[in-house]
């Protein structure tokens, strides 16, 4: 195998590949980049079993061929080489690399031994805007659990339906839904691990360009292709919370309140937020605004923000997180939080529409 390229060029492809690489694995061979000249083109593969990413770029002065090399190695080597011509050969087991005056030699090894990617069974096969798909994304991704003992909740709820795309993910502790109109009329349900959705949105946002991404599905399978990388998912099996069913129709306490403002006195709120390692901040609602409140051993603060308020007034207790989380998830001006009880869950929501919508459990407070 033989190529030249610039050090640029591979260094973005290496970037968009290496989250697929497998940290903790006992499999050698999953460590490593997987990398095949043919026909002008280089391909270079990572795969953890669970998520496979390969993404193409033209290469110049070629001989096809395949080989293995180590990730973490082979992308420090190139990431460090100045930006100009990079000359690459393998042969015997050993790779050469060669930029102006720097030259290293690295072991290689057999590409057969690579596990395949494999194709989907095209199911389905969806057309989805790229920026759509990353804004959903990033409005729920955070609220999946990461604790692998709690099974399906460490992915999330990806749903076609009605010509929609709802997306959605809890953890026990918060809810987060989101969706935005697809051009389809397709009726799938598939859970995806959020880890690799996350994964999945970095790559689209280091993608400059205005595209829409192909998703195809299967039963154990998702792909997400764009126009140079293809990526590809392993389904989460069960059945996903009928989470509608937990979502209040009703609410006693109404609070129309600004984004920035409620985000910036949380997090001045959160930094003597340590009562009970839960970050708790108290919120003391009242017609023309809330404050919030928080203390620690260390001392103790209280925030005044203003607030469109209608009905009861109430105080309810938080982790700050939690609330911050949502907050910084939307990009609203203004979000609407609806509650009923100090015990019962909070209702976030856009001021007008439905395009998301989140809950939020409260944390006991004592009457103090």
């Amino acid at each position: 195998m033989k190529f030249t390229c610039t050090q640029g060029a591979l260094a973005r492809a290496l970037n968009t590949v290496s989250k697929a690489v497998s940290i903790r694995t006992t499999i050698p061979i999953l460590k490593g980049f997987l990398l095949s000249v043919k026909n002008g083109e280089l391909t270079l593969t990572a795969s953890d079993l669970d998520l496979a990413i390969e993404t193409k770029m033209e290469v110049q002065s070629y001989e096809e061929g395949s080989v293995v090399v180590s990730a973490k190695l082979f992308s420090e080597i190139i990431r460090r080489l100045p930006n100009a011509i990079i000359q690459i050969s393998e042969e015997n087991g050993k790779m050469e690399i060669s930029c102006l005056g720097s030259q290293f030699s690295i072991v290689s090894m057999p590409a057969d031994e690579f596990p395949s990617i494999g194709m989907v069974n095209r199911l389905s096969k969806i057309e989805i805007k790229k920026d759509v798909l990353k804004d959903l994304i990033r409005k729920t991704t955070f609220a999946a659990s990461i604790d692998e003992k709690k099974g399906i909740l460490v992915g999330c709820l990806l749903q076609f339906k009605d010509g929609l795309l709802e997306m959605a993910a809890l953890d026990g502790f918060r809810l987060a839904v989101a969706s935005s109109p697809v051009d389809t009329q397709e009726e799938k349900s598939v859970v995806i691990p959020a880890r690799i959705l996350a994964e999945i949105q970095k790559i689209l946002m280091e993608n400059s360009e205005e595209e829409t991404v192909s998703l195809v599905l299967d039963d154990k399978k998702a792909e997400i292709i764009t126009k140079d990388t293809r990526i590809v998912a392993r389904l989460l099996e069960g059945e996903f919370i009928k989470y509608r069913d937990i979502l209040p129709t009703s609410c006693k306490t109404r609070c129309v309140v600004g984004r920035e403002e409620m985000i910036s006195g949380i997090e001045r709120a959160s930094l003597l937020a340590k009562e009970g390692k839960n970050n708790l901040i108290r919120m003391a609602v009242a017609p023309g605004g809330i404050e919030i409140t928080s203390r620690s051993e260390e001392g103790n603060s209280k925030e005044s923000i203003s607030a469109e308020v209608e009905g009861d007034g109430l105080t309810i207790g938080f982790n700050s997180k939690y609330v911050s989380d949502v907050l910084k998830a939307v990009g609203d001006d203004e979000i609407v939080m609806e509650m009923n009880t100090p015990v019962s869950p909070c209702l976030m929501k856009p001021v007008e529409g439905d395009s998301y919508v989140y809950l939020v459990l409260p944390v006991r407070i004592s009457a103090n």
